[in-house]
């Protein structure tokens, strides 16, 4: 069974974040996906306050960027989570938006080495590894973490759009994270440039999942709400994008995109959502049945 999730989008106050929650739980919803967006929420407090408030629902911050963070601070906030909640957080890192790492300082003139260090690193200390690092941007001396994951499969995944950090996901990430200006086609095409950073890596072996985001929108004026999104993020001239519709037209959606590589399929609802709640029991009630 594909995996269906729903993102709690950072537009929304943090004090929102409960209800959405205890809707996720109650529903049924495989798994709720947060932000780490400037300057809005913090990744790891929201998703450690979601995953308290649930028993069941897997909860995923896509993502955490790298620019803003100590690699050790990662590993320390990831393994907390794994150890308190185990198999239940799903945690991605990436580039984060350039503009706004140039307004915190923290803009690097190679996001593609500092990506690279950093999920090498992660996945080491992640690991129980005990890391000595000296690169570019990521400098570890003799650091090991006191009380790392004890479950397996705790994959650090890898937010990426362009070729170069598609490569980078299947070289030194567990998983890939997509985001909704991704269509089948783009699907596709991203997990053939993952297969080619595997393969250079001698990593082609085993599972690497496919998270892809799918901007959804239902109910009153849910064409023209899609449409104004995509106007808004400069998407409108690509084909097939997001979906507007019943949860028939929305399963077609998330069954064309599985069929083009996702494994699993997080909808994102526009920013002016006017029922976080009901979005989440739509995908979780009415879309989640109709997926396979």
């Amino acid at each position: 069974m594909t995996p269906l999730g729903a993102v709690f989008r950072p537009q929304l106050a943090p004090e929102r974040l409960r209800s959405v929650c205890d809707v996720a739980e109650g529903a049924g919803l495989d798994e709720l996906w947060l932000w780490e967006d400037c300057f809005m929420e913090g990744g790891i407090s929201t998703a450690a306050a979601a995953l308290a408030w649930t028993e069941r629902v897997r909860v995923g911050v896509g993502l955490l960027p790298v620019p803003l963070r100590n690699v050790a601070i990662t590993a320390m906030e990831a393994a907390s989570l794994h150890r308190m909640f185990p198999g239940r957080a799903l945690l991605g890192v990436g580039h984060g938006v350039q503009d706004w790492m140039g307004q915190v300082g923290a803009r690097v003139e190679s996001p593609l080495t500092l990506l690279r260090e950093h999920l090498l690193a992660l996945r080491a200390l992640l690991s129980g590894e005990r890391v000595t690092v000296d690169g570019r941007y990521v400098r570890l001396d003799d650091v090991a973490l006191d009380w790392p994951p004890t479950t397996p499969n705790t994959g650090v995944l890898a937010g990426a759009t362009g070729p170069r950090s598609l490569r980078l996901s299947g070289e030194a990430a567990d998983g890939t994270i997509l985001t909704a200006a991704t269509n089948a086609e783009g699907v596709r095409r991203a997990r053939r440039l993952v297969e080619e950073g595997r393969a250079a890596a001698g990593r082609a072996a085993g599972p690497h999942p496919f998270i892809v985001y799918l901007l959804t929108a239902t109910g009153h004026d849910a064409d023209a709400r899609l449409r104004a999104e995509l106007d808004a993020e400069g998407l409108a001239a690509v084909p097939d994008l997001g979906v507007a519709g019943d949860a028939g037209a929305v399963a077609e959606a998330v069954a064309r995109l599985v069929e083009a590589g996702a494994d699993s399929v997080v909808l994102q609802p526009t920013a002016d959502e006017p029922d976080p709640e009901g979005f989440v029991r739509f995908a979780a009630e009415d879309v989640r049945p109709l997926v396979p």
